[in-house]
Order: C-alpha cells, then structure tokens, then sequence
C-alpha cells in the first residue's frame, strides 16, 4: 500500500485543524509512531503502518474523546473497586512495535490472548480474509465489549472467546502466531502445543521483575528469542496469575518489588534510607537517547539478590532517593544494605554537554562495598560491548545438560535461560 508522508508541521496542522476528522487524528498518529521507531533505530513494517492506518480506533473506545482516542497512550477499559487496571486497550506505539515482532503474513491463523478488540482487527487486516483471528479473553464483560466494537468496526469476522488463555483455545489450532496483551509471568504449555512448528510468539514476560516482549519461535520443542521491545501490560488473571512481593520502605513512599520468589524480612529494613548514602561512580557514560534498559536485565541476571525499586514523586524531590527512573530502577539488596542504579550526572563538557555517567547510591552497613558491586556489573556490561539478551524456553522437565549456559529461571511451567552473546561493539 503507498501512502503519502507528511511533515512533523504537516501533522501537527492537521491534528490542530481537525480537532474532530478521526482520519486526520489517525494519519497524525501513524505518523508518530513512525518517527518513535526511527528515533530508535527500527523500522514499522508496511503491512503494520497499513493496518494502523485502516482501523478506526476511536470506534473500539466508546466514551473516550476522538483526541484522546487517537493519543499515543494507553485507553484503560475496566478497572477494579481499588482503581487497579485490569483491561485496556495498549498505546498505538507499542502495538506498532508488538505486531511487528509478530510478523503474521496473508492466509496465517492468529491467536490474541487478551481482548481489547483494536489489536484484533489490526490483525484481521494483516492476516486478510484467507487468515483468521481469534482473541479470547478470562472477563465476560471484556469479550462482550471487544465483540461489539468488533462488529462496529466491520470485523464481524474476528472470532471471540470467553476463556482463560492459559489453556489458549484448542479448538481453533494450530496457530501461525500466538501474542498475547497481557503480562505473563510463565509460559503454560498449552501456548507451545498450539503454535505451530515454526511458528511465533510474541509475550509481554516478567523476568526477574523486569517485563519485556518476546518474539519467540518454535523449534524443537522449545522456544527461541528473536527479539525484544520494553513494554508494560496489566497482568494475567485466573490460573496463569503471579502476584510479585512489595517490601515498603519509609512508609510506602518507596517500594522494592521482588520475583520469583525472593523472601526478605521488611523489619529488618525499617529506617534504611535515613542512614548515610554511599555511591560509586562507574566511568560509564550514554548519550542523550542512547537506549540502555538491556543494562536493566544484565543487572537482574548477574546480581544475586537483585530487585526493582519504585520511588514516589514526593520521595525523589525531597532527595530520599535519586534512582534511574522512578517507577522501577534495577535494585540489589544484600542482607540489610540496599543499593540501587543512580540517576545518571552529567559529565559533558560545553562540546558535547549530552554525555552522563551510571553510577550507584547504597544505604546500609555495607553500603559503599554494595554500591561497588553494582556499579561493576555496570562496567561488565559495557566492557562486554553492551550485549543484548536472548531467552529460550524449555518444558520444566529438561535437564539441566540439555540447556544453553546462561541465567536459569526455573517457573512453574518452563525453565527459562537468558544469555548474553558478545556484542559486535
């Protein structure tokens, strides 16, 4: 399909021109998404830019102004009585980067795990009438919403399913290519046993706390990364559910999220970030816009004892911490010593004033040899030429022989092995 580009003034005339012509709001859309990936160094496929640009949004968020239906952010559809989201429709931007990693072709068999029904008729589009769609959803409601923008929309013939997408839908595989919309935390082997072989996967998973979406194919009885894109779902609901801890720190204006299992004594931590801070500084440093966060999951898969930390606003202007990113900076927690990623200082000079430096802040009686350590696992990784992972997926049986070298997660349903493979740098 060739369709006509326009400039970032272009765009931006014709969003504020055309506060309600929801074919302007959707060309302005595309048009960001286009040059976030740019920005990042990748491409949106055709068929995905085709799609994004067919498909009326607006239509699958009923309520919703045509502005913000048509925003770069996500469309929250259902919450619970505490206000936490437990269905929405993803920002068009990860969408975008998420179907892409799909790659499903003309005449493929798709499953959706996870409803919002937007996603499902941009798969109907790249797959055409010869493929099929199918998205299913654990929420009654959610299904019964997704169904009747669906059939508003002109995708009558997307199929919806009321079940729990841990055991996916058997009856309708085997499917060319699985994704799902919700974060997962283990790969239940209904997923593999209804993928066909060769065929992909793409899932936001919770490693070590940190969520990512995978494109993994088929091969063998297992499962092989091909790529990567960060990424934040709400998450799996009924038998595939796994609720992370959070240990609350100076009241609740800090919290460190633990995973896959890790137990620590809250008490033991009381008062923690009142005493002294350590930092190290690592000689590391990043442009401006140089992406870093698989520095995220090096760190996760390194350091024993590794966590996430999330800090309120109040807590970070009043200086009791001064992490990476607020809502969650890779964390490491030695006994009663926390240490955690700094925000990065500028170290440019007036030539290149864009350059800053990772460093590490540490609290606790061991806090400055704390503090080391996690800022030379950041100095491995960048001595390593900032490796990328990958992740391959094995049923929980598989010996330990019989896997790859690298970080072992042992889940419920699988055994998860993250390597880092020398980067060309």
């Amino acid at each position: 399909m060739t369709t006509q580009r326009t400039t970032s003034g272009d765009v931006e005339d014709a969003a504020g021109a055309s506060n309600q012509d929801p074919q302007a709001l959707r060309s302005a859309m595309v048009e960001g998404i286009i040059a976030r990936h740019q920005q990042l160094g990748r491409v949106v496929p055709p068929g995905v830019e085709a799609a994004l640009r067919t498909v009326p949004r607006h239509l699958f968020a009923p309520g919703v102004g045509l502005e913000k239906a048509y925003a770069d952010d996500v469309l929250v559809t259902k919450e619970n009585e505490r206000g936490v989201h437990l269905s929405s429709v993803s920002a068009p931007n990860v969408i975008a980067g998420m179907l892409g990693q799909l790659d499903a072709e003309t005449g493929q068999r798709v499953l959706e795990i996870g409803s919002g029904g937007y996603n499902a008729a941009l798969l109907a589009e790249l797959v055409g009438p010869e493929g099929s769609v199918t998205t299913m959803d654990i929420d009654a409601e959610v299904v019964e919403r997704a169904r009747a923008c669906l059939d508003r929309a002109g995708y009558g013939r997307v199929r919806t399913v009321c079940a729990d997408g841990e055991y996916g839908a058997a009856e309708f595989a085997p499917f060319d290519r699985i994704i799902v919309t919700v974060g997962a935390w283990d790969l239940p082997p209904a997923w593999l046993e209804q993928l066909a072989e060769g065929g992909r996967l793409v899932v936001p998973l919770r490693t070590k706390g940190l969520t990512r979406s995978w494109a993994l194919e088929r091969a063998e009885g297992h499962l092989a990364s091909r790529s990567h894109l960060m990424c934040g779902f709400v998450p799996m609901q009924g038998a595939g559910e796994h609720r992370r801890t959070g240990i609350a720190l100076h009241g609740e204006e800090v919290t460190l999220w633990l995973d896959d299992g890790a137990q620590v004594d809250a008490a033991a931590l009381a008062g923690l970030l009142t005493t002294p801070r350590a930092e190290a500084w690592t000689g590391v440093t990043r442009r401006k816009g140089e992406p870093f966060s698989d520095q995220d999951l090096w760190l996760a898969t390194t350091l024993p004892g590794a966590c996430q930390l999330a800090a309120s606003q109040q807590a970070v202007e009043r200086g009791l911490v001064a992490p990476t990113w607020r809502l969650g900076t890779p964390a490491l927690l030695e006994g009663t010593t926390l240490a955690y990623r700094a925000k990065l200082r500028p170290t440019g000079s007036g030539e290149d004033p864009e350059i800053s430096e990772f460093g590490a802040y540490a609290h606790g009686p061991e806090a400055a040899a704390v503090a080391e350590h996690l800022a030379a696992q950041i100095r491995r990784w960048h001595q390593a030429g900032s490796p990328a992972p990958r992740l391959s997926a094995h049923p929980a049986d598989t010996p330990d022989a019989a896997l790859p070298e690298g970080c072992v997660l042992d889940k419920r349903h699988t055994r998860l092995v993250i390597t880092w493979p020398e980067s060309d740098r």
